[in-house]
């Protein structure tokens, strides 16, 4: 009978306890001096630009209140000297804990030459291909091996034509008679058309004898890169015999970052040093800038064509590349690494007067050496941030300062 008495005393108790704490809630939040979403008193003295999510940057209201977005008051952005400029304000002592150097935006040039690497290659226009006009048999080779070098008139092979036998003794026939200059005419026509040159015909006429073998002599001085025949082998009319490449000249093949290419033009001086041949240096011309960007690399191709005197260049050689390019007009440069580039803006960190830090959008140019041109949103004499600019641009974003430039 007791314990009936007791529970619902308890019961009575407790709801008396929870309504008293209740009203002592309420009334003094009553009594505070601002709620959630208004100014507090000690930033009474700010002009509130608008209030905002910070979770939410873009999207600005003109009143206080709950947050459409997320489960929290709207919070006031006050105009002071960061948010005025569309900046945002750091002390010095913060400046020098995060590291915050500054550089000066300069007005001048890239430097007039720059470097590349390349490597040395045969000059293909100084191929000679050299084929049998007739059909034969080899009989003598003096040149056996590729790589071989050879100079101007050598002898390079020697053919036996058995065509040129009888055609020639046709036309020392025809010579033996007389009033024979329409028939002499006709057998000389037949000489030519088995394949003999002037020089084989003149020395046929001359000598009286028939000429059975025809000698190939070296039109260049080279190296022979591609040998077909043996001695002893038969050949066919047309077949390519032997290939020559000449050494007076050889390419380098070079190939160059894309934010380069738009310096280099055809006939611009180039100096090589061989990594081979310490202490000399050759110089040559850009040949032509070929059509050929390796997709790895990112790079594009530059042949320069080399003077190779001695022929001490060969295939494979690795160089070093001092293009000259000529002085181009004064432009703005910045440091490369005050550079931020977001894949859909490029930005740089203002350092204003005061403390403060603005994000500004820039169009950017060439870079070499450390140093890249802007083309458009900066002027000589101010001051970017170089170092720590990564950190600034972190505080902006969360601040709105980005979001705020973006608004129209």
């Amino acid at each position: 009978m007791k314990n009936r008495l007791l529970f619902p005393l308890i019961a009575i108790a407790a709801i008396a306890l929870g309504t008293g704490l209740y009203q002592l809630g309420k009334h003094q939040s009553m009594a505070m001096p601002a709620t959630a979403g208004t100014v507090p008193e000690k930033a009474a003295d700010k002009k509130v630009l608008y209030w905002h999510d910070p979770m939410v940057p873009g999207q600005k209201f003109d009143k206080p209140g709950p947050s459409p977005f997320m489960d929290m008051a709207l919070v006031p952005v006050y105009a002071d000297a960061g948010s005025d400029e569309g900046g945002v304000a750091i002390s010095a002592r913060m400046q020098q804990n995060l590291g915050v150097r500054t550089a000066l935006v300069t007005s001048g040039a890239l430097p007039a030459t720059f470097a590349a690497v390349g490597t040395i290659a045969w000059n293909e226009r100084d191929v000679v291909v050299l084929q049998a006009r007739a059909n034969g048999f080899v009989e003598r080779l003096p040149v056996r091996a590729v790589l071989d070098p050879v100079r101007q008139g050598q002898t390079l092979v020697e053919l036996t034509v058995p065509d040129w036998i009888a055609a020639q003794e046709e036309f020392l026939t025809v010579q033996r008679l007389p009033d024979n200059a329409m028939l002499l005419a006709g057998a000389r026509q037949r000489m030519v058309l088995v394949g003999m040159n002037d020089t084989q015909i003149a020395l046929v006429a001359g000598s009286g004898k028939v000429q059975p073998r025809m000698t190939l002599r070296a039109p260049v001085d080279g190296v022979i890169t591609e040998l077909s025949i043996r001695a002893g082998s038969t050949v066919m009319a047309g077949a390519p015999l032997l290939r020559i490449n000449g050494t007076g000249t050889v390419w380098l093949q070079a190939e160059l970052p894309e934010s380069l290419v738009a310096r280099v033009r055809p006939g611009m001086a180039v100096s090589a040093q061989i990594a081979a041949l310490p202490g000399k240096t050759f110089s040559g011309r850009v040949d032509a800038i070929l059509p050929d960007i390796n997709a790895i690399t990112r790079t594009l191709k530059v042949r320069i064509e080399l003077n190779n005197p001695g022929a001490v260049l060969v295939p494979g050689m690795f160089a070093t590349l001092q293009f000259s390019a000529p002085a181009g007009a004064p432009v703005l440069l910045v440091p490369t690494e005050a550079v931020i580039r977001t894949g859909t803006r490029t930005v740089v960190m203002l350092a204003n007067d005061g403390g403060t830090f603005t994000p500004i959008d820039i169009t950017t140019g060439a870079e070499e050496n450390g140093k890249t041109i802007v083309l458009s949103g900066l002027q000589a004499g101010q001051k970017v941030v170089s170092s720590g600019q990564f950190l600034i641009d972190s505080d902006a974003s969360l601040k709105g300062v980005t979001s705020r430039m973006a608004a129209p």
